[in-house]
């Protein structure tokens, strides 16, 4: 499995999306299939009850197990539950291109994922690196950055520093604030600065930024963990391998998968997604001023006028004091 790489491709899947997308929404699509599976691949215990699974990568990757959260498919069902529910496009889309880009991230490891399940559950994998969440958290970051796993996660944060506007204040401002309604309860409602928003974006790549090196000083310094960047390494780990079948059914496989995503994708659209996605208007940002009412200024014409019709009352009041025989027709 992939670590801070995850956390460094949101900022260049936003960059380079060329509709308005909730960057939130990327973000937390890029964490979604491990939220609840990575914690418990690796075992806890909670007072007298613990759990390990049998074969970690089976159960992470595989079926029956929790591989369905590393699927395009269910990335589908994620984004039309939010476009149902939250009814936002921005949120919608933004989830469905984090997920499927931790499921093709993590098509690099020795195991895989169930890429177009559950037309099939044939794995695909590169064998880049070691799976190793069998050897618990420490065993696993230990042969994830003594292997070809930290140039997977070097090469992401080059990325981004080639891609280094993404992450200026002007791009937060022109393209990320503006295409998420979550930004301005923050600021309006919580009350957080613009300061403090442009820092909570900034946030996620020091922590993917920043754990690579300490991953890595820490394998190499606290940890018998060799580098060893050989495809498929590290060599001194007992990693997870799943038997591929032979060329003509693995294309058979992926015939069958892809045509089922395709036809899976196209009824849902046509029976759901679209009605849902035309009934919801795209987000637009609007900014509530203050302005004050201007109070009506009188000129002098005005005041002289006004002294006019006061002297025009007043002799009518003295030409009726002066003939009192006078009435209006209404009394007459």
């Amino acid at each position: 499995m992939s670590w801070a790489a995850h956390e460094l491709e949101s900022y260049i899947l936003h960059k380079h999306t060329k509709v308005k997308v909730s960057y939130l929404a990327i973000l937390l699509g890029c964490f979604l299939p491990d939220m609840g599976t990575k914690g418990t691949v690796y075992g806890f215990e909670i007072g007298s009850f613990s759990f390990k699974p049998e074969n970690a990568w089976d159960y992470h990757r595989g079926w029956p197990g929790v591989g369905f959260t590393h699927t395009l498919a269910w990335g589908v069902v994620l984004a039309l539950a939010v476009l149902l529910i939250f009814k936002s496009r921005e949120w919608a889309l933004g989830l469905l291109i984090g997920q499927w880009a931790h499921v093709l991230t993590d098509c690099f490891d020795s195991v895989g994922v169930m890429l177009f399940f559950p037309f099939t559950d044939q794995h695909y994998s590169t064998g880049m690196w070691a799976y190793a969440a069998q050897e618990g958290r420490y065993g696993d970051a230990a042969a994830y950055y003594g292997s070809l796993g930290l140039a997977w996660d070097l090469f992401w944060l080059a990325m981004l520093a080639y891609n280094y506007r993404s992450l200026t204040a002007k791009y937060f401002k022109q393209h990320v604030y503006p295409a998420d309604p979550a930004w301005g309860w923050l600021r309006h409602r919580v009350g957080l600065s613009d300061r403090f928003l442009l820092a909570l974006y900034h946030a996620y790549f020091l922590y993917g930024a920043c754990r690579i090196f300490a991953w890595t000083i820490w394998a190499q310094t606290s940890e018998d963990a060799p580098m060893d960047w050989k495809w498929g390494g590290p060599y001194w780990v007992d990693k997870a391998t799943v038997e591929h079948p032979p060329v003509t059914e693995f294309l058979a496989n992926t015939l069958v998968g892809l045509t089922g995503l395709v036809a899976f994708c196209w009824v849902v659209w046509l029976a759901v997604g679209r009605r849902l996605w035309l009934r919801t208007p795209p987000y637009a940002e609007v900014e509530f001023v203050r302005t004050s009412v201007p109070r009506p200024r009188h000129s002098e014409e005005n005041d002289e006028d006004g002294e006019r019709a006061d002297d025009g009352e007043r002799d009518d009041a003295a030409s009726a004091e002066a003939e009192p025989g006078r009435q209006s027709p209404d009394r007459a």
